[in-house]
Order: structure tokens, then sequence, then C-alpha cells
């Protein structure tokens, strides 16, 4: 199971996740990536049982990476607690994902068989994914040029 090995504060306010990805939102290692389209929050147990399900698919071969890292601590109360008396302690952690965030990549196999993997990996996951090739993602996010101006 993921986690930090420190952190600074054991207990954080939920936050909020507006807007879109900025960053992490190009593949960068392999040819193949799985790209979330809503923001959500991932547990270290999904993204373990993401990655079994590609790394066993695959047979071991090729290479998977993963873009996400869970840092957040959600915390829970105990069962059949008065309300007050402090927040809960932490119970698990959490990668916060906003749309357009590449959460895995693969390399080193066919098509086919990245894109099933990741397909199956998808089913792990609490939100809705889209599967991607490195070129098309590079061509969706080009920037605009702006025409020069004639005077």
């Amino acid at each position: 199971m993921l986690m930090p090995k420190r952190v600074k504060r054991r207990r954080v306010q939920r936050g909020r996740m507006t807007g879109k990805a900025t960053r992490g939102n190009q593949i960068c290692h392999g040819q193949f990536g799985m790209v979330a389209l809503e923001p959500c929050w991932i547990t270290s147990n999904q993204i373990e049982a993401s990655r079994i399900a590609m790394t066993r698919y695959t047979k071991r071969g090729g290479k998977v990476w993963i873009n996400i890292f869970p840092h957040k601590p959600v915390t829970k109360k105990p069962a059949e607690t008065r309300m007050g008396s402090g927040k809960g302690s932490p119970e698990y952690w959490v990668a916060v994902v906003k749309p357009g965030r590449v959460l895995f990549e693969i390399g080193g196999v066919k098509e086919e068989i990245a894109l099933e993997a990741l397909r199956l990996a998808s089913h792990k996951l609490p939100c809705k994914v889209k599967l991607v090739r490195k070129e098309d993602l590079e061509a969706q996010n080009e920037p605009v040029q702006k025409s020069e101006e004639v005077k």
C-alpha cells in the first residue's frame, strides 16, 4: 500500500478539486496512457489493484509507470461516537486527481495488449478515464499558434 514515509501534518482538510490538471497531463515515459476525465480521490488500494491488473495481463512484460501518489490522509471517527471531541484518526491515503491527469503509462508491449491492460485497470478506479496514445495526446495538448496581424 502506498503512503508517504513522513508528513508535515497528520490530519489535513478536504480541499477542493476545481479546474483541470496543469501538471502531469503529458505522457512522458510510455507509449500509451490512461487520462482521468473527472475529478476524484483515488485510494492507495485502488492504485495497487490497477497496477496488479495491468502487470498480470501483460504477463510482466513491458513496463508500467504510476504517475499518481496518495499524499492526502483521510480521517474517520470510530463507529457510534458522539459529535465533537475533535477530528478522527487517519484511516487511509488518497491521491487527488483532476481532469486531464495521466494516471498510468505503459510501454514495451504491443498496442492491443497495452490498451486491454489499461482497460482492465480502469475498472478498478472510481472515475471515468480515457485511454490514449502518446502522439494523440501531444497533438491534442499542443498550444495554438497565433497568426501574426498584417498591417
